[in-house]
């Protein structure tokens, strides 16, 4: 099967995919530091060092949920007034404070200087003090930047510029040798559940990225085949295209249909059958369906609405409808990349409406006029729908849930059931 490098799947004649609507003004957007409560859980001798207020330091406390005695693999190095004003160097106290974090944590082989919105603003150019304190570290420790700032990026794009800024340290792939490359963060029980899944199909070898350790970077060349678990890592794609890869268009792996799909989108690139993927997936789908059917009967006939936050709503909108039954009233997401999206787009219907960015109020007035059996949005919006009588799903909670593949898929349907039964709970 021959693979165009990056560029959008041509379709069929006659499929027609929904219109999108692109709104533009006020925005609630979550900080892009999110990711590292999820990324410091994967590479498991990785540090995350987030140069930034304590501002910064409280949100990454309250949103990993973890007490400062658990030793986490991060932590801020607060910029005081002192830095802010330029009274002190900074750059001479941001090499105190590794130096202080490698004495501390001798296992951790790569440390991320991770920016945020104070540190952006004060222009501290962590690109070069990740280069001096890699020379300063050498053989002990690889230091690398990237940049999560709120100011301008949705929260799930702190995972993209994390792996965007790998890609450059990934080993080459021999030449002759071809490989598949599944991109983004998986939980360990889902990563391994896939693999199983590809030795099955004698597709090998796969590899992850991010990998569970620094020292296990996955190789990358004109042989390797990518596919992206994730629907936000649309910066990463591109840097791995430009190292010779080549993206293997598909659903994302959400539910059995997008997990199937994406199974056989992989198989292809190895010359495996369809009909093998699904014999080999039989019993999984079997399971899967099983764990549907129970939450399906909650779901079907319910409004759902999505307000743009994770990059996830697509895919998500996708499973929910042609899988459990419910009605798409708005489905807004922040970015709509063709590239990564056409084989989603392809599977909605044509009717749903479908919005790109935010403006803010006018998305509100049409939510309240809807007024829809669910909303998922963000954690800023939440409760005052709530208080509106609105019920509601945080969108962050899909991101840190394994909703990914065929056992996961019933999980993935019952996050969107229990507010529901709650709702139904709290009646009087």
């Amino acid at each position: 099967m021959s693979v165009t490098p990056f560029a959008a799947p041509a379709q069929p004649q006659g499929c027609a995919v929904p219109s999108i609507e692109r709104e533009r003004g006020q925005r609630q957007v979550f900080c892009g530091l999110s990711g590292i409560v999820w990324l410091h859980r994967k590479i498991q001798d990785a540090f995350f060092l987030v140069v930034g207020s304590r501002t910064c330091a409280h949100l990454l406390q309250s949103a990993a949920g973890v007490m400062i005695f658990a030793e986490p693999r991060f932590a801020t190095a607060i910029l005081e007034d002192r830095d802010l004003a330029g009274m002190a160097d900074c750059n001479q106290e941001l090499d105190r404070v590794v130096a202080e974090v490698l004495e501390r944590r001798p296992d951790i082989k790569m440390l991320f200087l991770v920016g945020s919105c104070p540190s952006e603003v004060i222009k501290l150019d962590l690109g070069k003090a990740a280069e001096r304190l890699s020379r300063a570290h050498a053989g002990r420790v690889r230091v690398l930047d990237y940049s999560a700032s709120g100011l301008e990026t949705t929260f799930t794009q702190g995972e993209d510029a994390c792996l965007h800024a790998l890609v450059p340290h990934l080993p080459a792939l021999p030449s002759m040798e071809r490989s598949l490359l599944v991109v983004g963060t998986l939980p360990d029980i889902v990563e391994d559940q896939f693999k199983r899944l590809f030795n099955a199909l004698e597709i090998e070898p796969v590899h992850f990225l991010p990998p569970r350790n620094a020292e296990s970077l996955p190789p990358v060349g004109p042989g390797t085949s990518v596919l992206l678990a994730q629907p936000f890592l649309g910066e990463t794609a591109r840097a791995l295209h430009k190292r010779g890869a080549a993206l293997l268009h598909a659903p994302f792996p959400f539910g059995i249909e997008g997990t199937l799909a994406w199974l056989k989108a992989g198989a292809a690139a190895w010359g495996v059958a369809p009909e093998r993927v699904e014999e080999v997936a039989a019993p999984a789908v079997a399971r899967a369906r099983l764990g549907l059917e129970r939450q399906r009967e909650h779901l079907a006939g319910k409004r759902i609405s999505f307000l743009p936050d994770s990059q996830l709503e697509i895919p998500l909108a996708r499973f929910l409808q042609r899988e459990c039954g419910m009605e798409l009233v708005e489905v807004a997401t922040p970015f709509v990349d063709r590239q990564l999206m056409d084989a989603e787009l392809a599977l909605l219907a044509p009717e749903t409406r479908l919005t790109e960015g935010q403006d803010l109020e006018t998305q509100l007035d049409r939510l309240r006029a809807a007024r829809p059996d669910l909303t998922v949005c963000g954690l800023g919006l939440a409760n005052p729908l709530e208080a509106e009588g609105l019920r509601t799903k945080w969108s962050i909670e899909l991101v840190f849930s394994p909703v990914h593949g065929f056992d996961q898929a019933g999980d993935l349907a019952e996050l969107f059931v229990r507010p529901l039964l709650r709702n139904e709970l709290l009646k009087v």
